[in-house]
């Protein structure tokens, strides 16, 4: 099978308040939670919740009483919040409706799931239920390893300016167009690649951005890796305390989902590796003379390479669910990350039913319909993530398209708001798993091992020719990389383009709404429509078979179906163009007797290289000092007072600052 993170639903449920239980599109005959439901109730209902456990506990009842009655019947044993409260996004999490949903767990013993869910479903008091389905991955491979002695014989690159020794082996990242030719047939393309060579003149990645990657464990303990691995400092790794008051104990590296716990699990023995080798393609440390180059991993200085957020929704054979997926997704908004890497999603609904089991969401509304916890959190994320004040307002969320050659792409990336990949080959051509046509945004490199069946020699086996090379656990491969394909493998290719594009846009101190980030993307992808012409042989499950009897594909069939290449180059110098906004020096609120942390150099065009000087109209308002790279302002009296900031380059900011009581003086901007 396809080495790819494409998962399953288990059931698709079309509810509302008028909507019957019985209006069931059983699409996936796969399992769900039978002793919880997912409910969101209405705001009233919700506060008399929240009062009952205001320090975020589980309670047994609501205090509205034709509810209660029914949690009664049912045998509720907890209702718990689904999303932890974090006292600095709690605002906007109110704002949203998300404070609104609720598990509801209860004695299946005495009823089914079902059942409860045809009652909640009729009552005024909730406006939406769904079941807590289980995702489960829907492939069996694994990576291919590549041996130390390999590694220990790569030599210092010569390509672009990385001295990673196994760059030459990645043509996804540089293509020369001199891989995988014999018998004077040539199965690559020069510059079938992400053109990030001369992208890397403008930037190789910025370190206040991050990525988060929803998957399975990362080591993050990689020595090409670790150094881009985002650290939560207000946490202390294995901590049974919230130090930060995010919601999440010892979240240091991100959060574990799957175990609900700050311990990062990555060397299961069923683990794939998928997770560490996903972040290898986006952010493996560059020009450190170790193992590979990554797309957005910086030069090797200091505040280069973006960073990944670990987001753990899979462990071991330890299926997830949308649960723990739609935490994943807002905790990323609220901690920063400005990309979503979703190597995930439901199957086409134009797949093959003797081989995935059932088709998924045939659209847009059965989507949104049948799965609305995931849809509100998502738009949370595209909505909240990022910053008025930064490079990116909102956030960019990147899903695989599916691996069942079909002739759709799957959900939730399917939806025009996210961005859904297609993979092609060395050579330009769609892979032979790839999903395409409608609700596909764009392509990457991905890899093709079943197309490169006939370039297997001595030295390189199935696994290898033609597949992505990347980091992997220690466990999985003793070197420490190796080999995987799939549109999971196309997915980060593309969110690291995305997180060198608002990188370069930070260091032009330039401001983007997200949406103009997606756009300028796609416009700037290549058309790759000419290379689809004939046929293409392959041989389906080399790996696993061998080759047996070659297949083929029409290449017709995919013309205008795959979206462009990504161009890495040619979206950096659309970064560069009229698009966007100059970045401005935020407006300051802050608490009396509060103060709140600012870096000027975030604001002015080499900022870090000037020094700044602030004047404040009225300082009995408010007064600032400075504490090493910061500017720290601090709230004296209520009320408002303009201000000016000048760095030592004569660029200046007018602002203003406001002094309340009871405002949230919660530090970084």
């Amino acid at each position: 099978m396809k080495s790819k993170l494409i998962y399953i639903l288990s059931l698709m449920l079309l509810l509302s308040c008028s909507t019957d239980f019985e209006q069931v599109a059983d699409v996936a005959p796969v399992p769900y939670a039978e002793d919880e439901l997912l409910v969101k109730f209405t705001p009233q209902v919700a506060q008399m919740i929240a009062e009952a456990g205001l320090d975020g506990s589980r309670v047994t009842r609501s205090g509205d009483i034709t509810l209660d009655t029914l949690l009664q019947t049912i045998g509720t044993c907890s209702i718990e919040r689904v999303f932890a409260v974090d006292s600095s996004a709690e605002e906007r999490t109110v704002e949203s409706g998300l404070n609104l949903w609720y598990v509801v767990r209860f004695d299946s013993s005495k009823v089914a799931v079902e059942d409860v869910a045809r009652r909640f479903a009729r009552l005024g008091q909730v406006q939406k239920v769904d079941v807590n389905r289980t995702i489960k991955r829907a492939y069996t491979g694994k990576a291919t390893p590549l041996s130390e002695s390999k590694v220990e014989r790569a030599v210092a690159s010569t390509r672009a300016q990385m001295t990673d020794p196994l760059l030459p082996a990645q043509w996804n990242i540089i293509n020369h167009g001199d891989l995988f030719v014999k018998d004077g047939v040539v199965k690559s393309v020069k510059d079938a690649d992400v053109q990030v060579e001369k992208a890397w003149e403008r930037s190789t990645g910025d370190s206040s951005v991050i990525v988060a990657v929803l998957d399975e464990g990362i080591f993050v303990e990689h020595p090409d890796l670790l150094p881009n691995i985002w650290v939560n400092e207000g946490e202390s790794l294995r901590s049974d305390v919230d130090a930060d008051g995010n919601g999440y104990k010892g979240d240091v590296y991100g959060y574990n989902f799957v175990h609900q716990s700050g311990k990062i699990v990555w060397d299961d023995v069923y683990d794939s590796g998928h997770g560490t080798h996903v972040a290898g393609v986006i952010s493996a440390v560059n020009n450190n003379g170790v193992g590979i180059s990554s797309i957005a991993g910086g030069d090797g200085g200091a505040d280069s390479g973006v960073k990944i957020m670990v987001c753990q929704i899979f462990s071991g054979n330890v299926a997830t669910s949308i649960l723990s997926t739609v935490r994943a997704i807002k905790y990323a908004a609220d901690n920063g990350a400005v990309v979503l890497q979703c190597s995930w999603g439901y199957v086409s609904p134009c797949a093959n039913v003797y081989d995935w089991g059932a088709a998924g969401f045939g659209s847009k509304e059965e989507w949104i319909a049948g799965s609305p916890l995931e849809r509100e959190a998502l738009e949370y994320f595209t909505h909240y993530a990022g910053s008025a004040n930064g490079a990116v307002e909102g956030g960019i969320a990147v899903f695989a398209g599916g691996n069942e050659s079909a002739a759709a792409a799957g959900y939730p990336g399917a939806a025009e708001e996210y961005i859904s990949v297609a993979a092609t080959a060395a050579d330009f051509t769609p892979a032979v798993y790839t999903n395409f046509g409608p609700g596909t945004t764009i392509s990457a490199p991905g890899g093709d091992q079943d197309y490169y069946y006939d370039y297997v020699d001595d030295t390189h086996n199935y696994g290898e020719v033609g597949c992505i090379l990347s980091t992997l656990p220690y466990h999985i491969a003793p070197s420490g990389y190796g080999y995987m394909e799939g549109t999971s493998m196309a997915c980060p290719h593309v969110s690291g383009v995305v997180a060198l594009g608002i990188s370069y846009a930070t260091q032009l101190r330039r401001h983007f709404k997200a949406s103009e980030i997606q756009q300028l993307l796609v416009a700037s992808a290549d058309n790759i429509d000419s290379y689809f012409v004939g046929k293409k042989n392959y041989c389906r499950y080399v790996a696993d078979v061998g080759p047996i009897q070659p297949m083929q594909i029409n290449m017709g069939d995919y013309r205008g179906q795959m979206g462009g290449q990504v161009n890495a180059s040619a979206f950096l110098a659309a970064i560069a163009g009229d698009a966007g906004q100059p970045m401005v020096f935020p407006n300051i609120y802050v608490a009396v007797d509060g103060s709140v942390a600012v870096a000027p150099a975030r604001y002015f065009v080499d900022g870090q290289a000037l020094t700044y000087s602030v004047t404040i109209a009225n300082t009995a308002v408010a007064s600032v000092s400075e504490s090493d790279d910061k500017l720290i302002f601090k709230g004296n009296d209520s009320g408002s007072t303009a201000a000016t900031i000048t760095a030592s380059n004569g660029s200046k900011f007018d602002f203003t600052i406001t002094v309340r009581r009871g405002a949230n003086s919660n530090g970084w901007l």
